[in-house]
């Protein structure tokens, strides 16, 4: 653009006399008004286009009070999981008009509180999390967010917020009840910290196969701490220096099994020789041969879901929870 030479900024006014229609009808239209005929959308639509109308998005916040965006804070964001579940759930918000600010936690709880903070300055209309964990810190950083707040795999007491659970208890209950049934007795469950909805309840599916048959779940074997590569692989390590080393593994989350995965391969221990299930799946898993098993629950239905949830808050709808089930994918039959 030439110095001194003024930007013609195009108006509302100018859509609306373009489209041969009143302001307001532009304004709904614009706005994702449901109360508009498919001829006066396609008109104003169109002369919008022609023009290059952009809209002045922080003047209509101003004005309705609504930012028209979400917030998504994500605790890891290098997990292909999450980062399925965040494009299905903006898939969604999208339908409705609506934007989403991704922002990461890295599984840090100091982290996530100063998100919560970065959210709440940008007058976000509700925010959709898979916190790092339900202590009494991250209710205190909840508590302080007016907005609706949709949970990913997240339960906390006490709290007026909608969520999305997974049953987490019935596909590894079916996976440990498998590996007993094949005369794996010495089970690792190697997974994040247990103060969490996720893990509890992937340790109450394990705790209760071994019930099913009257034996004693191994405790020896049970490592919880985070959900890292780094801890997994440690843990590995050590399970294999035992004096009875477990036969089977389940690794709790992407993270988790790509930690056990590693360190079977820096101890030479191939995966005919330890039976392996993830709990959590990477999309190329059917590819590989001999297959991996899996405990599998669904992001894209996840982030449906978490956006249909939070978009029904925002409306006046109560809070509410939403269970999703889990499956047990068996790909050692599907080897055979």
């Amino acid at each position: 653009m030439a110095k001194g030479k003024k930007e013609n900024r195009v108006h509302i006014e100018d859509v609306a006399k373009r489209a041969g229609v009143a302001i307001s009808s532009v304004s709904r239209v614009l706005t994702g008004h449901k109360a508009v005929s498919e001829s006066m959308r396609n008109k104003v639509e169109k002369a919008a286009l022609d023009l290059g109308y952009q809209p002045d998005h922080l003047a209509q916040s101003l004005r309705r009070g609504s930012t028209k965006t979400i917030g998504f804070m994500i605790r890891d964001i290098m997990n292909p999981f999450f980062s399925i579940i965040a494009q299905s759930c903006e898939i969604e918000l999208r339908k409705s008009h609506y934007s989403m600010i991704l922002i990461n936690s890295a599984g840090s709880e100091s982290t996530e509180k100063s998100n919560f903070g970065v959210l709440k300055s940008r007058r976000v209309d509700g925010i959709i999390s898979s916190l790092v964990s339900e202590s009494s810190f991250t209710k205190n950083s909840l508590n302080s967010f007016t907005a609706p707040i949709v949970l990913l795999d997240r339960e906390i007491s006490g709290l007026t917020t909608s969520s999305v659970l997974c049953d987490h208890t019935s596909g590894v209950f079916d996976a440990t009840k498998y590996l007993l049934s094949q005369g794996h007795k010495r089970i690792a469950f190697i997974s994040g910290p247990e103060n969490i909805y996720v893990t509890r309840n992937r340790l109450d599916g394990y705790e209760k196969a071994y019930e099913s048959l009257n034996l004693k779940p191994p405790k020896d074997l049970i490592r919880l701490k985070d959900f890292s590569e780094k801890f997994a692989k440690e843990e590995t390590h050590k399970l294999f220096k035992m004096s009875n080393p477990p036969t089977a593994i389940l690794a709790g989350g992407i993270g988790s099994s790509g930690g056990v995965l590693h360190g079977l391969k820096e101890l030479k221990i191939d995966l005919n020789q330890v039976k392996f299930i993830a709990l959590d799946e990477w999309p190329f898993f059917d590819l590989l041969s001999p297959g991996l098993s899996s405990v599998h629950r669904d992001p894209e239905t996840m982030g449906k879901y978490a956006a249909k949830l939070m978009l029904e808050l925002i409306n006046g709808g109560k809070p509410k929870s939403i269970l999703i089930p889990t499956t047990f994918k068996n790909r050692d039959r599907a080897s055979k």
